[in-house]
């Protein structure tokens, strides 16, 4: 089953006109490659097409136990958050993680998107993975656009992907994805429009990122900004993510490549377990500001309190009065 985590709402009990910017306490997972939030370092040297050998680089994240049984990964000691943070490569290039397990249990870090050795695998099976204590280095590989000897076009890695939990508990880490160990791994291609704003929701059971309202994620942007969402499933429901007063063009980025472009435009769209897609999208474009809810849109886990908000404040940074007092109802949600 999976575990609530309780929080107090990003806003506390009193309601401003005002808003801060929330960060990390309102379940934003910040990049650990970053140099800024949503913003990747330029490459020192041109990757090696389709080869999965250009830049490398070497994080350390650590694995730590949270309050209220829930277990998190971290970009140092005592940062652990659920989701963890969220991880970003080029095409091309190669990611060194040295995951460092301070809990009890057996744990690893597994990856969708990329390529990796059975060293790197992340499970069991493969005999990789995390005892108490311990320290491993997992090695993923990314791939541009290629052509094999045959001529056949294959795909790079580009995407919104993410990593995870594959040994606690089970051997498919059934524990560890219940209790928090999760985050978002975005390659980009070289030419892709970088966000303002960058945040993840994981729809995990019947929880966002392990919380339900009124304590599930607050997100915020200001009116104009180019706000980017990594949306990811876990558990064992089927789910829709739904984001009122906004819509994206449904492929690899969210965004069309003219006028005529004919890739349809969605607001919703399916998130089952495994499944992970991400998107960008102007706040507040043709909407304005407000509080705007991202959901399932399975009635009855909206009901259970699948619901979290998506505000949009004016271009001087305040919350307008609507938006407040919607912010005061999702607050008293009996979800």
């Amino acid at each position: 089953m999976i575990k609530k985590y309780a929080r107090t709402s990003t806003f506390g009990r009193q309601v401003s006109r005002r808003s801060m910017l929330t960060g990390a306490a309102a379940g934003v997972a910040v990049p650990i490659v970053a140099s800024t939030v949503g913003g990747i370092p330029a490459l020192s040297a041109s990757p090696g097409a389709g080869s999965g050998r250009g830049e490398t680089r070497r994080i350390t994240m650590y694995a730590e136990e949270l309050p209220d049984g829930m277990v998190g990964y971290g970009a140092g000691p005592g940062e652990a958050t659920v989701p963890g943070p969220v991880l970003e490569m080029w095409e091309g290039e190669t990611l060194e993680i040295e995951l460092v397990n301070r809990t009890d249990q057996r744990l690893s870090i597994h990856p969708h998107g990329v390529a990796y050795g059975s060293d790197s695998d992340g499970s069991p099976l493969n005999d990789s993975f995390n005892e108490p204590g311990e320290c491993r280095t997992y090695v993923w590989h990314s791939r541009t656009p290629h052509q094999s000897e045959d001529g056949t076009w294959l795909p790079g890695s580009a995407g919104y992907w993410h990593y995870h939990d594959h040994a606690m508990g089970t051997p498919h880490g059934t524990e560890g994805l219940a209790s928090g160990l999760y985050g978002a791994l975005v390659i980009r291609r070289q030419g892709d429009a970088l966000p303002d704003r960058q945040y993840t929701i994981v729809f995990n059971g019947t929880t966002i990122n392990n919380r339900t309202a009124p304590d599930a994620p607050i997100f915020e942007a200001r009116l104009g900004e180019r706000v980017e969402f990594i949306a990811i499933g876990h558990g064992n429901n089927s789910h829709t993510f739904h984001l009122h007063g906004h819509r994206w063009a449904d492929n690899r980025t969210g965004l069309l490549s003219g006028p005529d472009d004919p890739t349809p435009v969605v607001d919703n769209k399916d998130l089952n377990p495994g499944s992970s897609f991400g998107f960008q999208t102007i706040a507040g474009a043709g909407a304005g500001p407000g509080a705007w809810m991202y959901h399932c849109h399975m009635q009855t886990h909206s009901d259970d309190g699948m619901t979290g908000l998506f505000l949009v404040l004016d271009e001087d940074g305040n919350l307008p009065p609507r938006a407040a007092e919607a912010l005061e109802r999702y607050r008293n949600h009996l979800g």
